[in-house]
This record gives structure tokens, sequence and C-alpha cells, in this order.
């Protein structure tokens, strides 16, 4: 069965893209929680139609997203912190510091795309990585100081 994607199906689509699924994938799973419509010959030209539309839609949202990506890349950030005598921090430094930090320079992301390759409990410099899409990933430097 041809089914039209209203949301993105992982291991299935992405929004707006035409797949061939099973019958019962699509009756069962997809159509009831309005993942999908069925496409009927009637109506298959509608949806390539939207295929289109949505295409386009996705090559402008890619671009902004790379222009993103690239301001990311570029930025380097300070954070002041309480520090012991041997220069570990009395906590570590979280999401919401990070995401504080982003505001001032006027990026916005969610605090779930912010990821750490380890937990920042020194002082010294630092790379945080930005889940903006599963391919993109840039990394920005985080200097952490002592107050």
């Amino acid at each position: 069965m041809n089914v039209y994607l209203l949301k993105d199906v992982e291991k299935v689509g992405m929004l707006g893209t035409i797949v061939k699924v099973s019958d019962g994938f699509a009756q069962n799973f997809l159509i009831p929680r309005k993942l999908a419509i069925k496409v009927t010959d009637t109506n298959v030209t509608f949806y390539k139609s939207r295929v289109q539309k949505a295409k386009t839609e996705v090559k402008v949202l890619n671009s902004k997203i790379e222009m993103l990506a690239e301001r990311i890349r570029n930025l380097h950030l300070t954070i002041n912190e309480k520090v012991h005598d041997n220069g570990k921090l009395y906590g570590s430094v979280g999401q919401d510091e990070i995401l504080a930090l982003l505001k001032e320079k006027d990026i916005s992301v969610n605090r779930k795309q912010i990821e750490f390759t380890k937990t920042i409990k020194s002082i010294g410099e630092h790379k945080v990585i930005i889940r903006l899409s599963s391919k993109l990933k840039p990394e920005l430097t985080l200097k952490v100081v002592s107050e």
C-alpha cells in the first residue's frame, strides 16, 4: 500500500514523502496514529504535488540549519564557575548553562540537543556538541574559568 507520511516515521520515511508499506502496518499503525494517509489512484497527483512542495521546504530548512551550524562551529563561549584549589569545579557545567550562553548569542536550540562527550568538571577548554539533525552535529568550544 502506498501512503503519504504526515510526520517523520523512524525507519520508514520522512514527512511529506510517499512510501510503500505493508497493508497491515499502514492500517494498524500508521493511519490510526495519524502518521500517514492512504494514497489512492484518484488522489495520487494531489499528493505528488505535495511531495514536491515538501521537498522545497526541506531544502530551505536544511540551508537554514547549515547556516546555524556554521555559526555554532565558529563559536567560543566562556563561563565563570566556582573552583576548588585543585582546579575542579564544585559542580559540573550542565545543559542549562550552555543554553543560557547560547541565548546571549541569539542562538536558540532545545535543551535536549546539547550533548557532552564527557561531563565538564574542571577548568579549561571543552568541546560541546549541538545536535541540529541526525547528520549535522557541530561542535563549539567552551572555556571554563574560575571566578
